[in-house]
């Protein structure tokens, strides 16, 4: 497998260099030269394959020889072993619960799949590692929990002070071990930078080994394509025009639908549902792309004002017309597969009680957004199938969701656990000179 910056397209790298490196020198992201269309005998034959085996044919014919057959199928088992089912609330509407994994949310399958990468092609390297990572909730609960006691590596997840749920911050603040907090006084948008300026800053990479546990790693994104699949999978027999609705801050979970759409899989439309950081369904309606700073909502997760994996959805319609990649060239075909819709706090609440009531199934404040938007859209397209993709369990929210429901919710035991642990977390400020002092005297 061969990726390209997608601001420069002439050079191109190998997987581990792309894994390890995260974000290419000149600020670009990652992008496979090619993306193979899968045969259409495993298409029409999904029902016959577990989630597992889906997702190593999927990846297989994604990265090629990369990796041996073997080896792959262990990495595949090892980093997808719990289920994303999907849930019925009418005929127009399921649920894919993606909350299955160790932190009980979606980025459990990218996590896990890119600790088990690294670590293979770790195994020949005799310098440590450092994984620089921004959350805005779940990464980095998911980061911590996939990557923990993992030999050779070193993590250290960035997260905004004040602007993540109680449980999310026991998730990154307590683990110990290889796994360090930093409570940045910020926006997810701070922390990002940081992380950033870290990786662009060439002098600090050539006395440290940095790469990327965000969803510019391009690892990342690859184990979500599976799940599109796998959804698919459990409603193929209805017949119906499929359309997967995903809650979006940073953009990496629908550019793996995307990805997955590439490599064959029938999906009739994709709908972008956002909070009130609405710059990408703004670009969908008006092809002008603005990034602008993030505000802060009940939906944490998707508070993103400038969504890093944009670039990936440009580049992708981009190519396809077979022209320069700008926000501007891309509209055209991009607006066509993908259509955007955005929703304030208080709508959010509304259809939390609107699920439970009407359902009896407890939605999150990200799933939420998703239901308005796949309601709005079905009420044009009344004979589409809809799959919200449920990105974490409403329990990692629990004061907020208990708050707008009015009764309390159960919480995992696997949550639970984490209320009695005591945080550990160092203050950081924004400003990027003093974060990478801190680098170079910790490692």
């Amino acid at each position: 497998m061969q990726l390209y910056s997608t601001k420069n397209k002439s050079k191109t790298v190998s997987l581990p260099e792309a894994v390890f490196k995260g974000l290419p020198e000149d600020n670009g992201l990652y992008m496979p030269t090619s993306i193979p269309r899968l045969p259409q005998t495993f298409i029409d034959n999904l029902e016959e394959y577990s989630f597992q085996e889906i997702g190593f044919t999927v990846c297989k014919h994604l990265i090629g020889d990369s990796i041996p057959e073997k080896d792959l199928e262990k990495i595949i088992e090892n980093a997808i072993s719990f289920p994303a089912p999907v849930v019925k609330l009418d005929d127009q509407k399921y649920i894919l619960e993606l909350f299955h994994g160790p932190s009980l949310a979606f980025k459990d399958f990218g996590a896990r799949f890119m600790a088990q990468l690294m670590s293979y092609f770790n195994q020949e390297s005799d310098k440590e590692l450092i994984i620089l990572v921004a959350t805005s909730g779940d990464t980095g609960g998911a980061v911590a929990a996939g990557f923990l006691n993992t030999p050779g590596i070193q993590v250290v997840i960035l997260y905004p002070s004040g602007k993540v749920s109680p449980l999310q911050e026991k998730q990154l603040t307590t683990l110990g071990g290889n796994i360090t907090a930093l409570e940045v006084d910020g926006t997810f948008d701070d922390c990002q930078a940081l992380v950033k300026k870290a990786f662009l800053d060439s002098e600090l990479r050539s006395q440290l080994r940095l790469s990327s546990a965000n969803s510019i790693n391009i690892s990342r994104l690859i184990p979500q394509s599976f799940y599109y699949f796998e959804a698919y999978k459990q409603v193929k027999k209805a017949g119906k025009p499929t359309v997967f609705c995903v809650p979006s801050g940073n953009f990496g979970n629908l550019t793996a639908g995307l990805i997955a759409a590439k490599m064959g899989l029938p999906v009739h439309h994709f709908i972008a549902a956002t909070n009130q950081n609405d710059i990408v369904p703004s670009y969908l309606k008006g092809g002008h792309y603005h990034p602008k700073p993030s505000v802060r909502t009940l939906s944490n997760a998707m508070d993103v004002g400038n969504p890093s994996n944009f670039a990936r959805m440009v580049d992708l319609y981009s190519t396809i017309e077979a022209i320069e990649s700008s926000p501007e060239t891309a509209w055209p075909s991009m607006k066509e597969a993908i259509s955007g819709y955005a929703f304030d706090d208080q709508a959010t609440r509304k259809a939390m009680n609107e699920v439970a009531e009407t359902y009896n199934y407890t939605i999150d404040p990200h799933g939420a957004v998703g239901y308005l938007a796949l309601k709005d859209y079905q009420k044009e397209h009344p004979d589409t199938l809809g799959i919200i993709l449920e990105t974490a369990h409403p329990a990692k929210f629990k004061e907020d969701v208990e708050d707008i429901l009015g009764h309390e919710i159960p919480v995992p035991e696997r949550l639970a656990v984490l209320s009695d642990r005591k945080k550990v977390a160092k203050k950081q400020r924004i400003e990027y000179p003093e974060f990478r002092e801190w680098l170079m005297d910790s490692y």
